[in-house]
Protein backbone atom coordinates (compact mmCIF):
# COMPACT_ATOMS: atom_id res chain seq x y z
CA UNK A 1 0.00 0.00 0.00
CA UNK A 2 3.06 2.45 0.75
CA UNK A 3 4.82 1.41 -2.61
CA UNK A 4 1.49 2.58 -3.99
CA UNK A 5 0.95 5.66 -2.78
CA UNK A 6 4.79 7.04 -3.70
CA UNK A 7 3.62 5.80 -6.98
CA UNK A 8 0.86 7.45 -7.50
CA UNK A 9 2.47 11.00 -5.84
CA UNK A 10 5.73 10.36 -8.31
CA UNK A 11 2.95 10.02 -11.10
CA UNK A 12 0.68 12.65 -10.35
CA UNK A 13 4.45 15.02 -9.59
CA UNK A 14 5.29 13.90 -13.07
CA UNK A 15 1.95 14.76 -14.61
CA UNK A 16 1.92 18.01 -13.11
CA UNK A 17 5.37 18.72 -14.65
CA UNK A 18 4.59 17.78 -17.86
CA UNK A 19 1.58 19.74 -18.14
CA UNK A 20 1.05 23.11 -20.23
CA UNK A 21 -0.08 26.39 -18.39
CA UNK A 22 -3.45 27.29 -18.08
CA UNK A 23 -5.15 29.74 -20.85
CA UNK A 24 -8.49 31.51 -20.96
CA UNK A 25 -9.71 32.65 -24.17
CA UNK A 26 -13.07 34.50 -24.18
CA UNK A 27 -15.94 35.00 -26.40
CA UNK A 28 -18.42 37.56 -27.00
CA UNK A 29 -21.44 38.13 -29.45
CA UNK A 30 -24.55 40.06 -30.40
CA UNK A 31 -27.34 37.88 -29.40
CA UNK A 32 -29.88 40.05 -30.37
CA UNK A 33 -33.34 39.35 -32.93
CA UNK A 34 -33.80 41.64 -35.17
CA UNK A 35 -36.93 43.74 -36.10
CA UNK A 36 -40.06 41.87 -36.10
CA UNK A 37 -38.54 38.63 -34.73
CA UNK A 38 -40.39 36.48 -31.76
CA UNK A 39 -39.60 36.56 -28.37
CA UNK A 40 -41.13 35.09 -25.21
CA UNK A 41 -43.92 37.06 -25.15
CA UNK A 42 -43.94 39.53 -27.96
CA UNK A 43 -42.24 40.41 -31.47
CA UNK A 44 -39.62 42.89 -31.51
CA UNK A 45 -40.81 46.64 -31.79
CA UNK A 46 -37.87 48.39 -31.38
CA UNK A 47 -33.71 47.86 -30.55
CA UNK A 48 -32.46 49.61 -27.72
CA UNK A 49 -28.99 51.20 -26.94
CA UNK A 50 -28.19 47.97 -25.27
CA UNK A 51 -27.89 44.44 -27.28
CA UNK A 52 -28.44 40.54 -25.81
CA UNK A 53 -24.83 38.86 -25.29
CA UNK A 54 -24.20 35.57 -25.62
CA UNK A 55 -20.15 35.38 -24.00
CA UNK A 56 -18.06 32.65 -21.97
CA UNK A 57 -14.94 31.48 -21.49
CA UNK A 58 -12.96 28.06 -22.70
CA UNK A 59 -10.78 26.87 -20.00
CA UNK A 60 -7.50 25.32 -21.34
CA UNK A 61 -4.53 23.13 -20.24
CA UNK A 62 -6.17 20.56 -18.11
CA UNK A 63 -7.52 17.75 -19.84
CA UNK A 64 -9.67 18.51 -22.86
CA UNK A 65 -11.13 22.14 -23.28
CA UNK A 66 -13.94 23.40 -20.93
CA UNK A 67 -16.41 26.11 -22.15
CA UNK A 68 -18.71 28.06 -19.69
CA UNK A 69 -21.40 30.34 -21.88
CA UNK A 70 -24.15 32.97 -20.59
CA UNK A 71 -26.93 33.72 -22.85
CA UNK A 72 -29.02 36.37 -22.32
CA UNK A 73 -32.20 34.65 -23.20
CA UNK A 74 -35.16 33.15 -21.25
CA UNK A 75 -34.69 29.66 -21.71
CA UNK A 76 -32.32 27.04 -24.21
CA UNK A 77 -34.33 23.65 -23.64
CA UNK A 78 -34.23 20.20 -25.14
CA UNK A 79 -32.52 20.01 -28.35
CA UNK A 80 -31.68 23.39 -28.60
CA UNK A 81 -29.83 23.22 -25.77
CA UNK A 82 -27.82 20.16 -27.10
CA UNK A 83 -27.47 21.97 -30.60
CA UNK A 84 -25.75 24.79 -28.52
CA UNK A 85 -23.16 22.52 -26.60
CA UNK A 86 -22.06 20.69 -29.75
CA UNK A 87 -21.25 23.54 -31.94
CA UNK A 88 -19.17 25.06 -28.76
CA UNK A 89 -17.75 21.64 -28.40
CA UNK A 90 -16.46 21.04 -32.33
CA UNK A 91 -15.32 24.75 -31.75
CA UNK A 92 -13.18 24.47 -29.04
CA UNK A 93 -11.83 20.82 -29.88
CA UNK A 94 -13.69 19.33 -27.18
CA UNK A 95 -17.12 17.11 -26.20
CA UNK A 96 -20.10 18.59 -25.44
CA UNK A 97 -19.87 17.03 -21.92
CA UNK A 98 -17.56 19.64 -21.17
CA UNK A 99 -19.67 22.38 -22.30
CA UNK A 100 -22.25 24.36 -20.12
CA UNK A 101 -24.48 26.55 -21.24
CA UNK A 102 -26.94 28.84 -19.44
CA UNK A 103 -29.39 31.29 -19.83
CA UNK A 104 -29.80 34.51 -17.62
CA UNK A 105 -33.71 34.43 -17.90
CA UNK A 106 -34.45 37.89 -19.00
CA UNK A 107 -37.86 38.26 -20.73
CA UNK A 108 -37.80 40.65 -23.28
CA UNK A 109 -35.67 38.06 -24.90
CA UNK A 110 -35.97 35.10 -26.82
CA UNK A 111 -36.39 31.23 -25.78
CA UNK A 112 -34.62 28.02 -27.92
CA UNK A 113 -36.14 24.80 -28.57
CA UNK A 114 -35.40 22.75 -31.00
CA UNK A 115 -37.66 19.98 -29.79
CA UNK A 116 -40.40 21.70 -29.55
CA UNK A 117 -40.13 23.70 -33.17
CA UNK A 118 -40.05 20.27 -34.61
CA UNK A 119 -42.84 19.43 -33.18
CA UNK A 120 -44.64 21.94 -33.89
CA UNK A 121 -43.71 21.78 -37.68
CA UNK A 122 -44.94 17.90 -37.52
CA UNK A 123 -47.98 18.61 -35.71
CA UNK A 124 -48.53 21.84 -38.60
CA UNK A 125 -50.11 23.33 -35.83
CA UNK A 126 -50.35 27.32 -36.39
CA UNK A 127 -49.52 30.32 -33.92
CA UNK A 128 -46.14 29.57 -32.34
CA UNK A 129 -43.55 31.79 -34.26
CA UNK A 130 -41.46 32.14 -30.94
CA UNK A 131 -40.31 28.35 -31.50
CA UNK A 132 -38.68 28.81 -35.13
CA UNK A 133 -34.82 28.56 -34.76
CA UNK A 134 -33.54 30.49 -37.69
CA UNK A 135 -31.88 33.41 -35.43
CA UNK A 136 -31.39 30.84 -32.66
CA UNK A 137 -28.51 29.13 -35.28
CA UNK A 138 -26.83 32.30 -36.58
CA UNK A 139 -26.44 32.98 -32.71
CA UNK A 140 -25.08 29.36 -32.26
CA UNK A 141 -22.85 29.64 -34.90
CA UNK A 142 -21.80 33.17 -34.42
CA UNK A 143 -20.99 32.07 -30.89
CA UNK A 144 -18.88 28.89 -32.67
CA UNK A 145 -16.88 30.87 -34.81
CA UNK A 146 -15.97 33.22 -31.46
CA UNK A 147 -14.74 30.71 -29.51
CA UNK A 148 -12.74 29.55 -32.79
CA UNK A 149 -11.25 32.78 -33.15
CA UNK A 150 -10.86 33.43 -29.34
CA UNK A 151 -8.23 29.83 -29.14
CA UNK A 152 -5.13 31.45 -30.69
CA UNK A 153 -5.13 34.48 -28.68
CA UNK A 154 -6.33 32.99 -24.99
CA UNK A 155 -3.99 34.26 -22.36
CA UNK A 156 -2.39 32.20 -19.65
CA UNK A 157 -3.22 32.70 -16.38
CA UNK A 158 -1.43 32.35 -13.32
CA UNK A 159 -3.13 33.19 -10.75
CA UNK A 160 -7.27 32.25 -9.72
CA UNK A 161 -9.06 34.64 -7.27
CA UNK A 162 -12.29 33.75 -5.56
CA UNK A 163 -14.51 36.77 -3.68
CA UNK A 164 -18.00 37.35 -2.46
CA UNK A 165 -20.42 40.18 -0.83
CA UNK A 166 -24.18 40.67 -0.20
CA UNK A 167 -26.10 42.55 -2.29
CA UNK A 168 -28.72 44.91 -0.49
CA UNK A 169 -32.00 44.97 -1.33
CA UNK A 170 -32.46 43.24 -4.68
CA UNK A 171 -33.65 39.81 -3.89
CA UNK A 172 -36.87 38.56 -2.08
CA UNK A 173 -38.44 35.46 -2.04
CA UNK A 174 -41.08 35.25 -4.25
CA UNK A 175 -43.51 32.60 -2.47
CA UNK A 176 -45.50 34.06 0.89
CA UNK A 177 -47.28 30.71 2.79
CA UNK A 178 -49.66 31.82 4.93
CA UNK A 179 -51.09 29.85 8.04
CA UNK A 180 -51.60 26.75 6.57
CA UNK A 181 -48.65 26.24 5.04
CA UNK A 182 -50.06 27.00 1.34
CA UNK A 183 -48.81 30.02 -0.54
CA UNK A 184 -51.12 33.51 -0.01
CA UNK A 185 -48.81 35.72 -1.73
CA UNK A 186 -47.15 35.34 -4.92
CA UNK A 187 -44.61 38.33 -4.96
CA UNK A 188 -43.92 38.48 -8.95
CA UNK A 189 -40.97 40.22 -10.01
CA UNK A 190 -42.33 43.93 -9.95
CA UNK A 191 -45.27 43.86 -7.08
CA UNK A 192 -47.62 46.43 -7.40
CA UNK A 193 -49.33 45.71 -3.53
CA UNK A 194 -47.67 47.91 -0.55
CA UNK A 195 -48.98 45.30 1.33
CA UNK A 196 -47.37 42.32 0.05
CA UNK A 197 -44.17 44.28 -0.49
CA UNK A 198 -43.86 44.75 2.84
CA UNK A 199 -43.32 40.79 4.29
CA UNK A 200 -39.61 39.74 4.83
CA UNK A 201 -37.44 38.84 2.70
CA UNK A 202 -37.98 35.32 2.93
CA UNK A 203 -35.55 32.83 1.88
CA UNK A 204 -32.81 34.38 -0.40
CA UNK A 205 -28.87 33.80 -0.86
CA UNK A 206 -28.05 37.17 -0.56
CA UNK A 207 -24.52 36.98 -2.12
CA UNK A 208 -22.89 37.41 -5.48
CA UNK A 209 -20.07 35.77 -6.20
CA UNK A 210 -16.77 36.56 -8.22
CA UNK A 211 -14.34 33.57 -9.66
CA UNK A 212 -11.68 35.08 -11.12
CA UNK A 213 -8.78 34.40 -13.68
CA UNK A 214 -5.86 36.27 -13.75
CA UNK A 215 -2.26 37.27 -14.94
CA UNK A 216 0.50 40.08 -14.47
CA UNK A 217 -1.66 42.45 -16.75
CA UNK A 218 -4.70 41.78 -14.40
CA UNK A 219 -7.91 39.81 -14.62
CA UNK A 220 -8.94 38.14 -17.55
CA UNK A 221 -12.82 37.10 -17.01
CA UNK A 222 -14.69 37.50 -13.62
CA UNK A 223 -17.57 34.78 -13.44
CA UNK A 224 -20.45 36.51 -11.14
CA UNK A 225 -23.10 34.16 -9.99
CA UNK A 226 -26.21 35.82 -8.14
CA UNK A 227 -29.48 34.09 -7.49
CA UNK A 228 -32.68 36.36 -8.49
CA UNK A 229 -35.56 36.37 -11.25
CA UNK A 230 -33.69 39.28 -13.37
CA UNK A 231 -36.97 41.05 -14.24
CA UNK A 232 -37.38 44.82 -13.39
CA UNK A 233 -40.45 45.06 -16.09
CA UNK A 234 -40.92 43.73 -19.09
CA UNK A 235 -43.38 43.38 -22.38
CA UNK A 236 -41.96 46.91 -24.25
CA UNK A 237 -41.15 44.50 -27.69
CA UNK A 238 -37.56 45.65 -26.88
CA UNK A 239 -34.58 43.19 -26.58
CA UNK A 240 -33.29 44.11 -23.30
CA UNK A 241 -30.75 42.58 -20.60
CA UNK A 242 -32.25 43.79 -17.63
CA UNK A 243 -30.69 44.66 -14.71
CA UNK A 244 -27.91 42.22 -14.77
CA UNK A 245 -26.56 43.18 -17.51
CA UNK A 246 -27.28 46.36 -16.52
CA UNK A 247 -24.86 45.68 -13.72
CA UNK A 248 -22.66 43.68 -16.09
CA UNK A 249 -22.07 46.76 -18.03
CA UNK A 250 -21.17 48.90 -14.87
CA UNK A 251 -18.83 46.62 -14.19
CA UNK A 252 -17.11 46.37 -17.65
CA UNK A 253 -16.28 50.14 -17.71
CA UNK A 254 -13.90 50.30 -14.59
CA UNK A 255 -12.39 47.35 -16.44
CA UNK A 256 -12.35 47.21 -20.02
CA UNK A 257 -9.89 44.19 -20.62
CA UNK A 258 -11.49 41.60 -18.83
CA UNK A 259 -14.60 39.47 -19.82
CA UNK A 260 -17.73 40.17 -17.23
CA UNK A 261 -18.97 36.68 -17.09
CA UNK A 262 -22.58 37.00 -14.74
CA UNK A 263 -24.62 33.35 -14.44
CA UNK A 264 -27.95 33.24 -12.76
CA UNK A 265 -28.29 31.30 -9.59
CA UNK A 266 -31.33 29.07 -8.45
CA UNK A 267 -33.73 32.16 -8.83
CA UNK A 268 -36.66 30.46 -9.34
CA UNK A 269 -38.27 31.25 -6.32
CA UNK A 270 -36.46 34.58 -5.71
CA UNK A 271 -37.14 37.88 -7.37
CA UNK A 272 -36.86 41.58 -7.18
CA UNK A 273 -40.36 42.13 -6.15
CA UNK A 274 -40.48 43.41 -2.46
CA UNK A 275 -38.02 46.07 -3.71
CA UNK A 276 -39.61 46.52 -7.28
CA UNK A 277 -43.04 48.16 -8.01
CA UNK A 278 -42.61 48.14 -11.55
CA UNK A 279 -42.03 51.62 -11.92
CA UNK A 280 -39.31 52.19 -14.97
CA UNK A 281 -36.80 53.95 -12.66
CA UNK A 282 -36.28 51.00 -10.65
CA UNK A 283 -34.08 49.14 -13.35
CA UNK A 284 -31.48 51.14 -12.62
CA UNK A 285 -31.63 51.61 -8.84
CA UNK A 286 -31.76 47.21 -8.92
CA UNK A 287 -28.98 47.08 -11.27
CA UNK A 288 -26.27 49.39 -8.90
CA UNK A 289 -26.72 46.99 -6.01
CA UNK A 290 -25.90 44.54 -8.13
CA UNK A 291 -22.93 46.54 -9.31
CA UNK A 292 -22.04 47.31 -6.21
CA UNK A 293 -22.40 43.58 -4.58
CA UNK A 294 -20.62 42.45 -8.05
CA UNK A 295 -17.83 45.32 -7.42
CA UNK A 296 -17.25 44.56 -3.83
CA UNK A 297 -17.05 40.75 -4.54
CA UNK A 298 -14.41 41.41 -6.60
CA UNK A 299 -12.28 44.08 -4.11
CA UNK A 300 -12.75 41.07 -1.56
CA UNK A 301 -11.26 38.56 -3.82
CA UNK A 302 -8.40 36.56 -2.68
CA UNK A 303 -5.80 35.45 -5.50
CA UNK A 304 -4.19 32.00 -5.30
CA UNK A 305 -1.30 30.46 -7.58
CA UNK A 306 -3.23 28.51 -10.87
CA UNK A 307 -1.75 25.26 -12.66
CA UNK A 308 -3.58 22.36 -14.42
CA UNK A 309 -3.93 20.51 -11.28
CA UNK A 310 -6.19 23.34 -10.27
CA UNK A 311 -8.57 22.78 -13.34
CA UNK A 312 -11.56 19.59 -13.29
CA UNK A 313 -14.27 18.71 -14.51
CA UNK A 314 -17.04 16.33 -13.18
CA UNK A 315 -20.78 15.49 -13.90
CA UNK A 316 -23.29 13.75 -13.26
CA UNK A 317 -25.63 12.46 -15.76
CA UNK A 318 -30.01 12.17 -13.70
CA UNK A 319 -33.42 11.59 -14.97
CA UNK A 320 -35.91 13.88 -13.79
CA UNK A 321 -39.30 12.04 -13.31
CA UNK A 322 -41.51 13.53 -15.07
CA UNK A 323 -45.05 15.36 -13.86
CA UNK A 324 -47.88 13.45 -13.56
CA UNK A 325 -50.25 15.61 -15.24
CA UNK A 326 -48.40 15.29 -18.26
CA UNK A 327 -49.64 13.07 -20.81
CA UNK A 328 -48.99 13.07 -24.59
CA UNK A 329 -51.93 12.81 -26.28
CA UNK A 330 -53.49 14.84 -24.27
CA UNK A 331 -51.00 17.78 -25.53
CA UNK A 332 -51.42 16.39 -28.98
CA UNK A 333 -54.93 16.54 -28.62
CA UNK A 334 -54.96 20.27 -26.91
CA UNK A 335 -52.55 21.39 -29.28
CA UNK A 336 -54.40 21.09 -32.19
CA UNK A 337 -57.39 22.41 -30.31
CA UNK A 338 -56.67 25.47 -28.37
CA UNK A 339 -54.82 28.71 -29.43
CA UNK A 340 -51.48 29.09 -27.85
CA UNK A 341 -51.18 31.48 -24.38
CA UNK A 342 -48.26 32.90 -22.77
CA UNK A 343 -44.64 31.87 -22.72
CA UNK A 344 -45.52 28.82 -20.98
CA UNK A 345 -47.20 26.34 -23.81
CA UNK A 346 -48.30 22.70 -24.43
CA UNK A 347 -45.84 22.89 -26.83
CA UNK A 348 -42.92 22.98 -24.03
CA UNK A 349 -44.80 20.46 -22.22
CA UNK A 350 -45.18 18.23 -25.23
CA UNK A 351 -41.23 18.21 -25.88
CA UNK A 352 -40.04 17.49 -22.51
CA UNK A 353 -42.25 14.62 -22.28
CA UNK A 354 -41.06 13.03 -25.90
CA UNK A 355 -37.31 13.75 -24.58
CA UNK A 356 -38.70 11.78 -21.07
CA UNK A 357 -40.28 8.99 -23.51
CA UNK A 358 -36.57 8.84 -25.37
CA UNK A 359 -34.53 8.16 -22.07
CA UNK A 360 -32.71 11.97 -22.21
CA UNK A 361 -30.73 12.45 -18.77
CA UNK A 362 -29.66 15.88 -17.95
CA UNK A 363 -26.03 16.82 -17.00
CA UNK A 364 -25.19 18.24 -13.24
CA UNK A 365 -21.68 19.72 -14.01
CA UNK A 366 -18.84 20.55 -11.56
CA UNK A 367 -16.29 22.82 -12.01
CA UNK A 368 -13.26 22.93 -9.94
CA UNK A 369 -11.06 25.62 -9.68
CA UNK A 370 -8.48 25.44 -6.66
CA UNK A 371 -11.43 25.38 -3.49
CA UNK A 372 -13.67 26.63 -5.58
CA UNK A 373 -16.85 24.90 -6.79
CA UNK A 374 -18.97 25.98 -9.80
CA UNK A 375 -22.43 23.67 -9.96
CA UNK A 376 -24.20 23.76 -13.80
CA UNK A 377 -28.05 23.05 -12.80
CA UNK A 378 -31.17 23.04 -15.36
CA UNK A 379 -34.10 24.89 -15.38
CA UNK A 380 -35.80 27.30 -13.01
CA UNK A 381 -34.19 26.20 -9.92
CA UNK A 382 -35.68 27.10 -6.21
CA UNK A 383 -32.83 28.76 -4.33
CA UNK A 384 -33.12 25.61 -1.43
CA UNK A 385 -31.39 23.69 -3.77
CA UNK A 386 -27.97 26.39 -3.82
CA UNK A 387 -28.08 27.03 -0.26
CA UNK A 388 -28.25 23.32 0.72
CA UNK A 389 -25.07 22.68 -1.83
CA UNK A 390 -23.63 25.39 0.02
CA UNK A 391 -24.19 23.35 3.31
CA UNK A 392 -22.85 20.57 2.15
CA UNK A 393 -19.19 21.66 1.94
CA UNK A 394 -18.37 24.84 3.68
CA UNK A 395 -14.89 24.26 3.57
CA UNK A 396 -15.13 24.89 -0.18
CA UNK A 397 -15.95 27.91 -1.78
CA UNK A 398 -19.37 26.68 -3.45
CA UNK A 399 -21.40 28.54 -5.83
CA UNK A 400 -24.26 27.63 -8.41
CA UNK A 401 -26.04 28.87 -12.31
CA UNK A 402 -29.11 27.16 -12.77
CA UNK A 403 -30.83 27.70 -15.99
CA UNK A 404 -29.13 25.13 -17.53
CA UNK A 405 -31.51 22.79 -19.98
CA UNK A 406 -34.62 24.41 -19.23
CA UNK A 407 -36.58 21.59 -20.18
CA UNK A 408 -38.20 20.86 -16.95
CA UNK A 409 -39.41 24.77 -16.40
CA UNK A 410 -39.45 25.24 -12.69
CA UNK A 411 -38.18 23.23 -10.13
CA UNK A 412 -38.88 23.19 -7.01
CA UNK A 413 -38.31 21.20 -3.48
CA UNK A 414 -40.19 18.02 -2.64
CA UNK A 415 -42.49 20.01 0.05
CA UNK A 416 -43.19 23.14 -2.46
CA UNK A 417 -45.43 21.06 -4.91
CA UNK A 418 -48.03 20.47 -1.92
CA UNK A 419 -48.14 24.34 -0.94
CA UNK A 420 -49.39 25.58 -4.07
CA UNK A 421 -48.55 28.44 -5.88
CA UNK A 422 -47.87 29.12 -9.91
CA UNK A 423 -43.99 28.01 -10.20
CA UNK A 424 -45.24 24.30 -8.66
CA UNK A 425 -48.35 24.45 -10.70
CA UNK A 426 -49.30 22.25 -13.74
CA UNK A 427 -48.43 24.67 -16.19
CA UNK A 428 -45.31 25.47 -14.77
CA UNK A 429 -43.19 22.68 -13.66
CA UNK A 430 -42.33 19.52 -15.71
CA UNK A 431 -41.36 17.26 -12.85
CA UNK A 432 -42.95 15.71 -10.00
CA UNK A 433 -42.13 16.16 -6.16
CA UNK A 434 -39.38 13.11 -5.97
CA UNK A 435 -36.88 15.83 -8.26
CA UNK A 436 -35.72 17.00 -4.79
CA UNK A 437 -34.14 13.43 -4.19
CA UNK A 438 -32.42 12.98 -7.61
CA UNK A 439 -30.64 16.23 -7.45
CA UNK A 440 -29.89 16.60 -3.80
CA UNK A 441 -28.12 13.13 -4.34
CA UNK A 442 -26.79 14.60 -7.83
CA UNK A 443 -25.45 17.41 -5.51
CA UNK A 444 -23.83 15.03 -3.32
CA UNK A 445 -21.66 13.40 -6.23
CA UNK A 446 -20.74 16.37 -7.50
CA UNK A 447 -19.75 17.50 -4.40
CA UNK A 448 -18.33 13.95 -2.65
CA UNK A 449 -20.58 14.21 0.03
CA UNK A 450 -20.58 10.87 1.44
Amino acid sequence: MKTARILYTLLSLTAGLLAGPIKVATFDVDATPPLGSPMAYDVVKRLDEMTLRCRGVVILGSDAPIVLCAVDWIGIANEGHDAFRKALAEAAGTTPERVAVHALHQHDAPGCDFTAERLVKELGVQGYSRFEGTFHRVVIGRAAEAVKAALPVAREATQWGWGKAKVKEVASQRRILGPDGKVKYTRTSSTKSAEVRAFPEGTVDPDVTALSFWNNDGAIAVLTHYACHPQSYYRLGIPHPDFPGIARFIRAQSLPFTLQLHFNGAGGNVTAGKYNDGSHATRMDLARRLADGMKEAYDSTVKKPLDSADIGWTRDLVRLPLAGHLDKESLIAKLRGAPPRGYSSRADQLAWVTRHEEGHRIDLTCLRVGTARVLGMPGELFVEYQLAAKAMRPDLQVTMAAYGDYGPAYIGMGCSYAEGGYETGQQSSNVSPEVEKVLMDGLRRLLEVR
